[in-house]
């Protein structure tokens, strides 16, 4: 198998995946307008992709090894391209729910083949290789606000940034099974006990994993949460126009990718473990500086600083994960999923709940509060990487 042409799969598709994740919040004051959608409906769909996303993530961390990871892949990336279409074309936000747990599900394994996948083909800069395929995911998250109000320009409907995603998508489909049918299978990897079924138990019964999932709790209670409902936020919260809102939420997603193309270059100064707390407190100040603030230069700021803090950490914490066991890479990748969709879950349907009894402005607070969530656990799961160093005879 061509490494060059499986990376290149892998990294196109975290960047469309990016675009469809974010693609949601930039869309949804036109979705709760077109389609009635109330601010509890759209703190359930939200939830409903998170809850998607779990499961997706427990069966494909436990199953993906067992199959060739690009042709699984491509068929998943159709799957994605069909429910894409689909959703374009409703016309009541029941079948908008419908279609968000689905689309979780199918997501959720596409990116614990994509973990899995990069991992193993490049051990020897696993770090700065899960960085840059992260990065390529910010860097979708990055276009699509520009690619939104590009389309906009030509015809203001949200039903067609999807289905022009959907194309894109399918173009990447046809280029993963055509990569895999030019070599040989890379799901074993050479070992056989890659065929095997894994077990989540006897990872979690570690304390440094446990902990790895509770920061990507943390990790998707932030992300996600501010991506799905800044914009919201800016435009209902603090009174800005689509575009200013979407404009300043851009910087969020700038910090995002800058901090995943530029963080393995830090690791030659700070070890991992002390890069985590670093990076962790950079995004808590930005957090609280969305939050305290409605000046627009300002919330820009600490947008960029919860981007730039919060972008390496998550391939700076799982990397750190897969180098103590690799074998485990897909409970490993699954266990981050898990605990990032349960954070999304309870950010973005708590956001859209808390919102039915209280201004969004006041309800925008679960998205600092779950900055402050992973600070704690990010600092907590660093200690153990630090104490597993020392236990190594490594120096920290």
């Amino acid at each position: 198998m061509n490494r060059r042409a499986a990376t290149a799969v892998i990294f196109i598709g975290f960047f469309l995946l990016g675009m469809v994740f974010i693609l949601w919040g930039i869309l949804l004051p036109d979705l709760a307008r077109s389609l009635a959608m109330s601010e509890v409906v759209s703190g359930a769909f939200f939830t409903l992709i998170s809850l998607g996303m779990i499961v997706g993530a427990f069966i494909g961390g436990k199953y993906v090894q067992k199959f060739d990871f690009l042709s699984l892949f491509s068929t998943l990336a159709v799957l994605v391209v069909a429910l894409l279409v689909a959703l374009s074309m409703v016309n009541h936000w029941a079948w908008l729910l419908a279609g968000a747990f689905t689309l979780g599900i199918v997501s959720s394994s596409l990116f614990t083949i994509g973990h899995t996948l990069i991992a193993r083909l490049h051990v020897a800069r696993r770090s700065a290789m899960m960085g840059l395929m992260d990065f390529m995911f910010s860097l979708g998250t990055l276009a699509a606000p520009f690619y939104v109000s590009g389309l906009y320009a030509l015809e203001h409907s949200w039903r067609w940034p999807l289905r022009v995603l959907a194309l894109g998508l399918l173009g990447l489909a046809a280029y993963a099974w055509y990569t895999a049918r030019q070599g040989k299978k890379l799901a074993p990897v050479g070992e056989a006990q890659h065929k095997q079924s894994l077990s989540y138990g006897e990872v979690i019964k570690q304390p440094v994993f446990l902990f790895l999932a509770l920061a990507g709790l943390g990790y998707g209670a932030v992300e996600f949460g501010n991506g799905n409902w800044f914009v919201s936020y800016a435009q209902n919260g603090r009174g800005f126009d689509g575009d200013e809102a979407r404009f300043v939420f851009a910087f969020f997603t700038a910090g995002m990718v800058l901090s995943r193309l530029g963080f393995a270059l830090l690791l030659r100064w700070f070890s991992n473990h002390r890069l985590m707390v670093i990076l962790a407190s950079i995004m808590v100040v930005g957090a609280f500086t969305i939050k305290l603030t409605s000046d627009p230069q300002i919330m820009s700021m600490g947008n960029l600083l919860v981007g730039l803090g919060l972008g390496g950490l998550f391939p700076l914490m799982l990397s750190a994960a897969m180098d103590i066991d690799s074998d485990k890479g897909p409970v490993l990748s699954g266990l981050c999923v898990i605990g990032s969709s349960i954070g999304v879950q309870l950010a973005s349907f708590g956001t859209g709940l808390w919102a039915n009894f209280a201004p969004l402005a006041t309800a925008f607070w679960t998205i600092p509060l779950g900055a402050a969530w992973l600070w704690v656990m990010a600092f907590r799961y660093s200690r153990e990487l630090k104490k597993r160093r020392s236990v190594d005879g490594v120096v920290a």
